[in-house]
Parts: structure tokens; sequence; C-alpha cells
């Protein structure tokens, strides 16, 4: 059977703990079958090209400053049919002065 579900074995002890971990999984199920069928892809390929986008921190004299890697048209596409933003291009700047 293909699925984007891997099975692993659970260590929560508390039904609370247990209740909580299952409720996250299926939102994160949700959010990927909601991803897959707004997009007409599947989970794989659209984790694939997310995959591929980076956050770089660059570090000088005058000092540092984190920046994304450019967004790619599939990229974009992607953030377009999912109606989601995409991430700034300049993310943190702290001067050292």
């Amino acid at each position: 059977m293909k699925s984007v579900l891997d099975l692993r074995p659970v260590y929560h002890r508390l039904e609370e703990r247990i209740r909580a971990h299952v409720l996250l999984c299926r939102l994160a199920l949700l959010l990927v079958r909601v991803a897959e069928t707004t997009t007409g892809r599947t989970w794989p390929k659209i984790r694939a090209e997310l995959d591929r986008l980076h956050a770089i921190t660059f570090t000088g004299p005058a000092g540092t400053f984190q920046q994304t890697t450019e967004l790619t048209k599939p990229q974009r596409d992607l953030f377009t049919a999912l109606k989601l933003n995409p991430p700034k291009t300049i993310i943190e700047l702290t001067t050292s002065l």
C-alpha cells in the first residue's frame, strides 16, 4: 500500500498525550490532502519542490542577515495555487554597530 503516512512506534503513555498525537496526525493528513486536491499534485512532489527552498545566513563586518533562496516558477505556482504568501526574501537583519 503506497501512502504518505509513515508508521512507527509511538511512546506516549498518558491518554491525553495519545489523543493529542492522534489529533496532530489527523490535522497533518488533512493539510496534505488539501494541498494535493488544490494543486493537483501528489504530496511527495509538493514536498520535494518546497524542500528546495532554503534560508541562508550571511555574516559580515556590517552585521548578519538571513535570506531565502529565490523562488522557482513551480514554487511560485504552488504558493499561488494554495493562496499562500511566499516567504519574504530578507527574513532577519541585524547590524553590528
